[in-house]
């Protein structure tokens, strides 16, 4: 057995399908049959079955979680030994959302790599579900997620609470109401809006987890939207926003992102929910056995700053 033949057993494992897997590793079916053979003759014993379609024998499911531990062990070792020998060199594998990785990675990159030239970060696109099941496989060493209930295998640090704003284009606002009302809705709204209050005006939704909590916010209001559009996230309902056809909710970090191409017409107000400012809270996970290196600690360190910095921005505005 070696450790070459456990990772090509691991990466089968992942497509069940010998053809699909040779054409992602850029191997010959005879390497990686050869490589499973070996394996099955170490250890005496069937590690898949072939019929009626591939899939792991009982025996090759334990073998398959053993590998994932050797193949954990096996970066946290290459790890330590850089550490020990002072190369300042490796990988650094960080997963978040598109949106979330868009706005954090550019203010940090700069330091990092002016401090480790030499070390590679591959960022991995993905909702936090997923980025959770990657790290407690060993595939991601950070992922910025959403808060939630976490494996137990992973550990948690609170990143930064993200407020969410309710962002009203004032030619809406002029449309639906009259101009004695609108300056008392944005008055009011000020130091935190209350959906029910701005019922009469046209909505984007998105379909993201950040659009399941808005859509429980309005229906404990009791309030039944017009929502004319809905999207898979800010990135297709802010540009609306901005054009004045809607009115919809964004967290801070988007509005930050969106930044000077939303304009100066649209009001944003703290959005309330239950009385309370509803807000959602960033958290940075990694894996409890995952060995931290001096440049992870460091990258770490650059995300806790940016995150805290962006917190203090103030996004409010009123027309």
């Amino acid at each position: 057995m070696d450790l070459l033949s456990l990772y090509y057993f691991r990466e089968l494992s992942k497509d069940l399908n010998m053809t699909k897997t040779v054409a992602r590793l850029y191997i010959s079916q005879q390497t990686l049959s050869n490589h499973i053979h070996r394996l099955e003759q170490h250890y005496d014993t069937p590690l898949f079955y072939r019929k009626p379609s591939l899939s792991l024998t009982c025996a090759g499911e334990f073998v398959l979680a053993f590998a994932q531990v050797v193949e954990k062990e096996e970066v946290n070792l290459r790890d330590i030994l850089s550490d020990i020998e002072h190369q300042e060199r490796g990988s650094l594998r960080v997963g978040a959302s598109m949106a979330r990785g868009t706005q954090f990675l550019p203010r940090i990159l700069p330091d990092f790599y002016s401090r480790y030239p030499q070390v590679e970060l591959r960022f991995v696109d993905g909702l936090s579900q997923k980025l959770e099941g990657m790290l407690s496989n060993g595939e991601l060493d950070l992922a910025v997620v959403l808060s939630d209930e976490y494996r137990p295998d992973l550990v948690e640090h609170e990143l930064c609470r993200d407020p969410i704003y309710l962002c009203i284009p004032e030619n809406l606002l002029q449309q639906f109401y009259s101009p004695e009302q609108a300056q008392k809705l944005k008055e009011s709204a000020v130091k935190g809006a209350n959906i029910r209050d701005f019922n009469h005006l046209p909505f984007a939704m998105m379909t993201n987890r950040l659009g399941t909590r808005i859509k429980e916010c309005f229906l404990r209001e009791q309030v039944t939207l017009t929502t004319p559009f809905t999207g898979p996230s800010t990135s297709q309902i802010l540009p609306l926003c901005a054009k004045g056809v809607v009115a919809c909710c964004c967290s801070h970090l988007s509005l930050m992102e969106f930044g000077s191409r939303l304009g100066n017409q649209i009001n944003i107000f703290p959005l309330l929910d239950q009385g309370e400012p509803m807000v959602q809270r960033l958290s940075l996970l990694r894996h409890k056995q995952r060995y931290l290196t001096h440049f992870s600690k460091y990258f770490m360190d650059l995300l806790f700053q940016t995150a805290a910095q962006l917190e203090q921005v103030q996004i409010s505005h009123v027309v």
